[in-house]
């Protein structure tokens, strides 16, 4: 018999996709106001893959944060 493959565990600072929970863990802050940052049709982060689930694009959320004082 063969042993089942594990999908590799790749850590959250290297992933290119974060769900939200992910990346308000990340992040440090709220799922809540993440997800009204995401809703904003100029945002430039938020991938949608699938017809529910919507990822962040890690990169792009850290640049979004570097240059807003407040969130």
């Amino acid at each position: 018999m063969s042993t089942p493959k594990k999908k590799p565990e790749v850590p959250i600072k290297e992933r290119y996709l974060l769900t939200y929970y992910e990346a308000a863990a990340y992040f440090g802050i709220g799922i809540n106001r993440l997800r009204e940052i995401c809703k904003d049709p100029a945002c430039s982060f938020v991938v949608t893959t699938g017809e529910k689930k919507t990822m962040v694009i890690r990169s792009k959320l850290e640049d979004y944060i570097a240059e807003h004082r407040y969130i």
